[in-house]
């Protein structure tokens, strides 16, 4: 039986990227937390940075919403599972409001949750006014609730935002200028959370600058749980050992949910810092940034001999983008940097000064589809033969190789791994 579960729920959009998005999705986590309420804070989109700060944040995992990857139902699913225990949901969007297929806007529409948009006011006035305007009245099923004024200069600058804005739409908070609090970011968007040492301190920071307008009610949202979906154990005692570490982070937590809800036994690993894997019967090696890591991966040869090992007896091995990059012959990063890697795959990836992939992918394996998407900056020039090319859902011309030699399967594709777990379940079973 169905059972409903009430709380406040905003998605936290924008205009556009750049606007300030994540700062405001963990500024209000941490204002709530403050007042003593739980937090639950998701992510749409495939993007695995976000998601680490407002862990951080909220206290809690983040999870991905995406109509197309995670599939609407499931998005039902994580949320009623948060509003069982939380106050507070929070869902950052992704790009701008109506950007993308699906958009930040389809998703708020389909599970009517109202939009809370943030505007970077730093160099306008008035003109605030018309583009709140202008995001509230564009589709007619997307209700934006009220805005967040963000990078405001002074209380000047504040009173002519706000008086700008239809009386209809409200200003439900403000953050002033933000300089040295500010989010740091590299070539794949923001800064890992565990590299910002200061974290906790920008966050304290940031939630001081937030001025919360306490005359503005946000409406409540009824979220109905569903029955859980019950999985068979087809991975049961299963040892899969898991590359996380700082070259290796790129992880949907559902992955790991689902991988220990099919049974097996999860150990985490270094590849940066262990000479041997864990006593494993299968390894994961997950997306990340191996190209800052060159010289410590590449010097631990040990742990280089340990998965040629266990290569060689033909156990399975799931290697998803900067995985996949560091069982190459060798990485070259944007600086011409070069250092060799494992060298299971013939080929040399090399980092390029742009974007050379960003696509949502589904790729048939075992005439089993998953769906995930791509993201990155190298190139893999090989010879190997591809046993399968993925599709992109947008038509657009991105349709990344998925190789397999022995049990090794690897890809640019970063897996989630929900979309199909009895296609996942056959890559790690020994």
């Amino acid at each position: 039986m169905n059972q409903s579960h009430q709380c406040l729920a905003l998605v936290i959009a924008a205009p556009a990227s750049g606007q300030g998005k994540t700062t405001a999705t963990a500024v209000l986590a941490c204002h709530f937390r403050q007042q003593g309420k739980q937090v639950r804070v998701f992510k749409i989109g495939p993007d695995f940075l976000d998601p680490m700060i407002l862990k951080q944040a909220s206290g809690h995992d983040v999870y991905q919403l995406d109509l197309w990857m995670v599939g609407e139902q499931d998005c039902r699913q994580l949320l009623a599972k948060a509003a069982m225990e939380a106050d507070v949901i929070l869902i950052e969007g992704v790009m701008g409001l109506f950007d993308g297929d699906p958009s930040t806007a389809d998703l708020a529409a389909r599970l009517d949750i109202p939009v809370l948009a943030v505007i970077d006011g730093s160099a306008m006035a008035q003109t605030f006014g018309a583009l709140a305007y202008g995001l509230a009245h564009y589709r007619q099923d997307v209700t934006v609730a009220a805005v967040i004024a963000n990078q405001v200069g002074s209380e000047r600058h504040y009173q002519m935002l706000i008086e700008s804005l239809p009386d209809d739409l409200p200003c439900y908070a403000s953050l002033s200028r933000q300089n040295e609090t500010t989010l740091p970011s590299r070539h794949l968007g923001l800064i890992q959370a565990d590299e910002i040492t200061d974290l906790e301190q920008r966050l304290a920071h940031l939630t001081k600058q937030l001025t919360i307008n306490d005359s503005v009610q946000l409406p409540s949202v009824t979220f109905f749980s569903q029955q859980k979906k019950s999985h068979l154990s087809p991975l049961k005692n299963v040892r899969i050992a898991v590359a996380r570490d700082a070259a290796f982070s790129f992880i949907y937590q559902a992955n790991i949910d689902l991988l220990e809800a099919m049974g097996a036994e999860l150990q985490f690993f270094s590849p940066l810092h262990s000479e041997q894997l864990p006593k494993c019967d299968s390894v994961y090696f997950p997306g990340g940034y191996p190209e800052l890591h060159l010289q410590t991966l590449s010097k631990n040869t040990m742990m280089h001999a340990a998965i040629t090992s266990h290569y060689l007896a033909n156990k399975p091995i799931v290697a998803e983008c900067g995985g996949m990059l560091y069982l190459t012959e060798s990485l070259t990063d944007k600086e011409g940097n070069h250092a060799p890697m494992v060298s299971l795959l013939t080929g040399h990836a090399v980092l390029q000064s742009r974007l050379t992939a960003l696509a949502l992918q589904e790729v048939t394996l075992n005439s089993k589809s998953i769906r995930g998407h791509t993201y990155h900056h190298s190139l893999f020039e090989t010879e190997c033969p591809a046993i399968a090319h993925a599709t992109n859902p947008n038509g657009k011309h991105c349709h990344e190789a998925v190789y397999q030699q022995r049990r090794l399967t690897a890809s640019y594709i970063h897996f989630y791994f929900p979309s199909n777990p009895a296609a996942i379940a056959e890559l790690f079973l020994p």
